[in-house]
């Protein structure tokens, strides 16, 4: 009778009837699924490989690309996969993931650069708190017409396109990110120019800007760029104004200095895909983008921060 109700043969429902009176017999037994066809430790090799480097493997420069890693492991293990399926691959089985890498010059010095971090650094801020003097991290960008081009959304197989000038036109800039040491205070200051390079005169008159903006002492650190201390207007200015030292930054370490981050952050954020109609409104933007950045201390601090120096805001 439950038979003919459920629609079953009988035969069925005693076999379910068994199973019900067994140990887990109507427990769920999902299917295993298809065996795995690069173990655990080919993995591990796999990653080992990858770790070497795409040159290490006969490509021309340091990428891998989901086609690259699928030759490898054709290469290497004999399992033939398609590169949509190894991207997902090393995103779950090895947790790696698109990265875009740090660009530095080859004459860079690692640990030349820590250790000026570690022991010049603090040097120089003992210093400056001992004369009372602020600290400035100066440095210069350049912006341009043509517009830093980022990604974007946009529907599928759509193109993107973006108009801008084919001028030449550009804004330069000199900022610094500053420090009081006794009152742990950060600050920016910044001098745009129009369609001008930058040279020694212009460090100077900026120097001159951030004096008489803020007198007394001050402590100046800077890249080796010719245009600063081996500068002669630059010395000259110098000699003439005991109470501002200068220190240099380790050469070809562009990330120990906090006003990297001045520059990168509009550049990445409101002038990304910016095409603007002319220099002056170009010129505009950036005005607009470095008065908001001086009145965010917080952001300015993890500037400072990012750049590995040791000092607690």
């Amino acid at each position: 009778m439950v038979a003919r109700i459920l629609g079953v043969r009988p035969s069925s429902l005693h076999r379910w009837r068994r199973m019900a009176r067994q140990a887990g017999g109507l427990a769920a037994k999902p299917a295993p699924g298809p065996t795995r066809r690069l173990t655990d430790s080919q993995l591990t090799q796999l990653e080992r490989l990858l770790r070497q480097g795409a040159t290490a493997h006969g490509f021309p420069n340091q990428l891998w690309t989901s086609a690259r890693v699928a030759q490898l492991i054709r290469r290497y293990f004999g399992v033939a996969y398609h590169p949509d399926y190894v991207r997902r691959l090393l995103r779950r089985r090895l947790g790696w993931t698109s990265h875009k890498p740090q660009v530095r010059a080859r004459q860079r010095n690692d640990k030349e650069v820590e250790r000026w971090k570690a022991d010049e650094f603090p040097r120089i801020l003992r210093e400056a708190w001992r004369r009372g003097a602020r600290v400035a991290f100066l440095d210069e960008s350049g912006f341009l017409l043509t517009p830093l081009v980022r990604r974007t959304l946009a529907p599928k197989g759509e193109r993107v396109v973006m108009r801008c000038s084919a001028k030449h036109d550009r804004v330069s800039a000199l900022s610094c990110v500053t420090l009081s040491p006794k009152a742990m205070r950060v600050g920016l200051y910044y001098w745009p120019l129009v369609n001008q390079n930058v040279h020694g005169e212009e460090v100077v008159a900026f120097l001159e800007f951030l004096t008489q903006s803020v007198p007394g002492a001050w402590t100046v650190v800077w890249d080796r760029n010719q245009i600063h201390s081996k500068s002669r207007v630059v010395r000259a200015w110098l000699a003439r104004h005991p109470k501002v030292v200068v220190e240099d930054f380790p050469g070809y370490g562009p990330d120990a200095d906090p006003d990297e981050w001045v520059w990168g952050w509009p550049k990445y954020g409101k002038l990304g895909n910016l095409c603007p109609a002319d220099v002056e409104e170009l010129f505009g933007t950036v005005m607009d983008a470095l008065e908001e950045l001086k009145q965010r201390p917080g952001l300015l601090a993890s500037f400072v921060m990012e750049a590995g120096v040791p000092l607690c805001l």
